[in-house]
């Protein structure tokens, strides 16, 4: 019931209360027991306005229940607010939404556009990207360097020998020492068990090819079968097979012996030098001088790069001949290589 039907509602009492019943003749009838007009009308008043404070008190008590129903949180009362919100003038929703009681959470901040500091670590990423790319580079290259070619010179230098040691076995070639496939092997037992196939130059062509060669320039190597001079040889000493990879270890005494088809040539080392200029080329001389020796003999020189991977000096190696003994038909090596 609303304030206003509440309202209407007592008037209606009291006017009912008040008014009297008029009769035919202008006089009220008065009704048996009349006296007690005043009394039952006010006890009916009384009983009216009781009923309407009574419906007042249930609407105060309807209205504070609203109010609490407005005051609690949204929980999903939404009934009560469009109730509440419908009394509008405009029949609107004229309710403030109920706080929630709990503080909103701020918006955070955005960050700053770090376009400084992007770029300069944009620029220090690729600066890496780079150096750790040529670091693989220089990786792979050392490794091909100093590994593969190895491999493929070992491989190229056995085929060789071993082409040469068949026309030998077969009797074909010239007799002499200079032939097309290598004129002979160079063992040297200190420096290393394998035999090292000899031909002729020094020029990185052939050198690479996992083989020693003679010199014929600067100055012309002489030749094991020579009654004079130096038979001067050069080999890598790392990477293409590295034949000379440790010269360093052959030492004064040590016994060098020249394979030839016919003959062997045993020198024995006196004299080394570990370090010269590679534009030395008197250590090349049919007297080397350097060595120690002022006359002419049958030497037989080794020469090499040093520093090990280094290109800057050469290691020099000097020995004499001391005997040759002829080749039977099992092809014996002599008491030094055995």
């Amino acid at each position: 019931m609303t304030k206003s039907e509440r309202q209407a509602a007592r008037g209606a009492v009291r006017r009912g209360a008040g008014d009297e019943e008029e009769t035919p003749g202008g006089k009220p009838e008065e009704a048996p027991g009349s006296g007690n007009d005043i009394s039952e009308s006010g006890s009916r008043s009384g009983k009216a306005d009781g009923a309407a404070g009574a419906d007042d008190g249930a609407t105060g008590k309807g209205d504070d229940v609203a109010g609490k129903s407005e005051d609690a949180p949204d929980d999903g009362n939404d009934a009560s607010e469009q109730g509440a919100g419908s009394a509008g003038p405009s029949g609107g929703s004229g309710a403030i939404p109920a706080a929630s009681g709990k503080p909103e959470p701020k918006p955070e901040p955005e960050p700053e556009s770090p376009r400084g500091r992007g770029a300069v670590a944009t620029g220090v990423g690729i600066f890496g990207e780079v150096l750790i790319t040529a670091g693989l580079v220089l990786a792979l290259f050392v490794v091909y360097s100093l590994w593969w070619t190895n491999v493929l010179a070992d491989r190229q230098s056995k085929r060789q020998s071993d082409q040469m040691r068949e026309h030998w076995a077969a009797g074909r070639g010239p007799g002499d020492l200079n032939t097309k496939d290598g004129i002979g092997f160079l063992h040297v037992p200190s420096m290393s068990s394998r035999d090292i196939l000899v031909k002729k130059g020094t020029n990185p062509k052939e050198l690479n090819q996992g083989i020693a060669g003679y010199y014929t320039k600067p100055v012309k190597s002489g030749l094991p079968q020579d009654q004079s001079g130096n038979f001067a040889l050069a080999a890598h000493r790392d990477g293409h097979g590295a034949k000379f990879h440790n010269i360093d270890k052959v030492d004064k005494g040590d016994a060098v012996v020249f394979e030839t088809k016919n003959t062997w040539f045993v020198y024995k080392i006196y004299a080394t030098l570990p370090q010269t200029s590679k534009y030395n080329t008197d250590v090349l001389d049919a007297v080397p001088k350097e060595s120690g020796k002022k006359k002419s003999g049958r030497y037989i020189t080794l020469t090499t790069c040093t520093p090990v991977y280094t290109s800057r000096y050469r290691y020099v190696v000097w020995g004499e001949l001391v005997r040759t003994e002829d080749v039977d038909d099992k092809r014996t090596p002599p008491p030094e290589l055995r």
